[in-house]
């Protein structure tokens, strides 16, 4: 059984909060049911009551105000046992909407979900933006796009999570260190944003939200503390620690692309001075200026490369080679930091066929000790996977923070 404690002090104001403890009471009953609900299936008042340790009269009561405020809905009956037909209950899928994107220098991606975390609708678009207005205008587009192919309108959605690059400097109001999105950093996006999608938005960033994807529904679900390492177009790590995510200080724990690992790859000072040494060095981009410098021809991508590799090319094998001694480079002084039970790799390099075998065999040489390193098989997803996990959960607290405590009564505002 959950426990729940509330104290409540007067702080001067004699019946103001004798009255109001009631309704507290009340709010936090129903959200307490509605918890079970959510994490159990379709529930009868017995189990209910059972599972909350509350008495049936005030499980009734609480499922009466919720069933009103449209978060719960009638699931059929319980048969097969002896007595009297249980009536379910269950989440309403309707009650709530969540919008997660992720914003990307080469696509934007998408997907909407209901309450009861079945996904309506997934897109996903090039992206052409030259600026962050461009990129902006990019996401309502989408947004919009997703809202009509599930029939909703965007006014319908409780919550929008966008996945960017970078963190948030609360000193400009503004994202920060957000590597290759042209004017992605300045505080006319924010604003922006804001003014499209509303108070409900919040921005997290990508790979941080790729990893919470990798706990919900990934192998970080097998273990406490991991690392989700992502190398594609750029660099980042999300870090889950004890079974949080942690964020550092400043919000930048994960930002490897700013450590200064250098090598083979070569780096243009200008680009690690706008993404960071390492991304510099090692992302994708990096990697297709080493194969074209040892020789590769024609329409040269980072897939290119790891095939012709996986294919005996020597030349690519060599790229790869380096690459993967770069990245077991960094992820080496992760273990030493941070000693996580498992790396996760993921992005287009990052789950290369071969790649995750090759960082393994360079790590193993140089870490103290040597986590299990996996590849993540989220796929391009992840990033809106995870925005969606988090919207989820920021959904629920909107909508359970001013449920009705009972018939005409004012909305309970727990904070």
């Amino acid at each position: 059984m959950r426990e729940v404690a509330v104290t409540v002090t007067s702080a001067g104001v004699p019946g103001a909060m004798s009255a109001a403890r009631p309704q507290l009471i009340r709010a936090l009953n129903e959200q307490l049911l509605l918890g079970y609900i959510r994490d159990h299936g379709p529930c009868s008042r017995a189990d209910l009551a059972r599972l909350s340790g509350l008495s049936k009269p005030t499980v009734s009561l609480a499922l009466a105000t919720v069933e009103q405020a449209g978060l719960v809905q009638e699931a059929g009956q319980r048969i097969g046992r002896p007595g009297r037909s249980a009536l379910l209950y269950e989440i309403k899928p309707e009650a709530g909407f969540v919008l997660g994107l992720d914003v990307g220098a080469q696509y934007i991606r998408g997907a909407l979900t209901d309450l009861a975390g079945e996904v309506r609708v997934r897109s996903s678009a090039r992206s052409h933006a030259s600026g962050g207005r461009s990129r902006v205008e990019e996401l309502v587009c989408l947004a919009d796009d997703l809202c009509a192919q599930a029939g909703l309108n965007r006014a319908d959605v409780t919550q929008t999570v966008i996945g960017s690059p970078g963190v948030y400097d609360p000193r400009r109001n503004a994202m920060a260190l957000t590597g290759g999105l042209p004017g992605w950093d300045k505080p006319t996006v924010l604003a922006q944003l804001r003014e499209a999608f509303g108070q409900s938005l919040v921005v997290e960033n990508d790979v941080d939200a790729a990893a919470l994807a990798e706990r919900a529904h990934g192998h970080g679900q097998e273990v406490d503390s991991f690392a989700f390492v992502s190398v594609g177009t750029g660099i980042g790590m999300g870090l889950v620690i004890g079974g949080q995510l942690f964020r550092g200080a400043h919000g930048v724990a994960g930002e490897i692309a700013y450590m200064p690992m250098t090598g083979g790859h070569g780096t243009d000072a200008e680009d690690a001075r706008r993404r960071g040494v390492f991304e510099a060095a090692a992302s994708g981009p990096a990697v297709v200026r080493a194969a074209r410098r040892a020789g590769m021809r024609g329409q040269v991508s980072a897939r290119r490369v790891f095939t012709a590799a996986a294919r005996g090319d020597e030349r690519a094998a060599a790229v790869v080679a380096e690459e993967a001694a770069l990245l077991a480079r960094v992820l080496c002084a992760v273990v030493t930091v941070v000693d996580p039970e498992l790396i996760v790799l993921g992005g287009g390099v990052g789950q290369a066929p071969g790649f995750a075998a090759a960082v393994t065999g360079e790590l193993r040489q140089i870490a103290p000790v040597m986590p299990e390193v996996r590849v993540s098989a989220l796929g391009t997803d992840a990033v809106v996977d995870g925005c969606l996990a988090a919207g989820a959960e920021l959904a629920w607290t909107q909508l359970t923070v001013t449920i009705p405590s009972a018939p005409g009564t004012p909305s309970a505002d727990i904070r």
